[in-house]
């Protein structure tokens, strides 16, 4: 899955993943962190979500990346948010105070671009990346957190030979198999969403779990 796809995604606002409300899991399950307050939150591949939004209310410094310069553009403007830009080290970066976006490629951060972070919500970053990127986007991910960062995770687990991702699924076995030689895991809840998320029924599916984790970095 090249730039491309996801260029030609946006471009074509084939944009179905996005949800303009604030997910329930992580209105629910964030304070199992137990973040302190201004404390800095990562979202990788955070598109235009508003959950970004809900963190900042929450008090922490919020970043994110995002590969999309449609997604980022559209993030501030449909929230009437007017940021500066600047140019670093390759990226594009969108700021209003106590939040930042860069505008660019997930895998070519660096620690000391990024700078320290105390907990990730990935609600849309690992489900987006086929099987064979997954290892790639975790080891980068690995590079970039401190020892007891948390990580609040987000996934589905369906057939995947039923559907076509992305979100594809990634089964339990998969997220221990990525996970677990780096960070300790919690798995906090499941929830089947197909009767809360009908398109999923119209691509093919009769259940889709929808899985929570906390994830520490060891």
């Amino acid at each position: 899955m090249q730039h491309q796809f996801w260029h030609q995604r946006w471009q074509q606002n084939q944009i179905g993943f996005h949800s303009a409300e604030i997910h329930t899991y992580l209105k629910t399950y964030w304070s199992a962190l137990a973040i302190a307050p201004n404390s800095r939150v990562f979202v990788p591949l955070c598109g235009k979500s508003n959950d970004m939004l809900w963190l900042l209310a929450q008090g922490y410094q919020v970043v994110g990346v995002e590969l999309s310069p449609i997604a980022v553009e559209a993030f501030f403007s449909e929230n009437n948010l007017v940021p500066t830009v600047r140019q670093q080290d390759g990226y594009s970066i969108s700021e209003i105070e106590g939040l930042q976006i860069f505008c660019g490629d997930f895998f070519s951060l660096t620690p000391s671009l990024l700078g320290k972070v105390a907990a990730v919500y990935d609600r849309a970053a690992l489900v987006a990346l086929p099987v064979e990127m997954r290892a790639d986007y975790v080891a980068s991910l690995s590079q970039l957190l401190e020892a007891e960062t948390q990580i609040l995770l987000i996934s589905f687990d369906y057939r995947q030979e039923n559907m076509q991702g992305p979100p594809f699924s990634v089964s339990h076995q998969a997220i221990d198999k990525l996970y677990r030689p780096w960070c300790q895991i919690k798995h906090l809840a499941s929830d089947n969403i197909i009767d809360k998320e009908p398109h999923f029924k119209t691509r093919g599916l009769d259940q889709v779990h929808e899985q929570v984790y906390l994830l520490t970095v060891v």
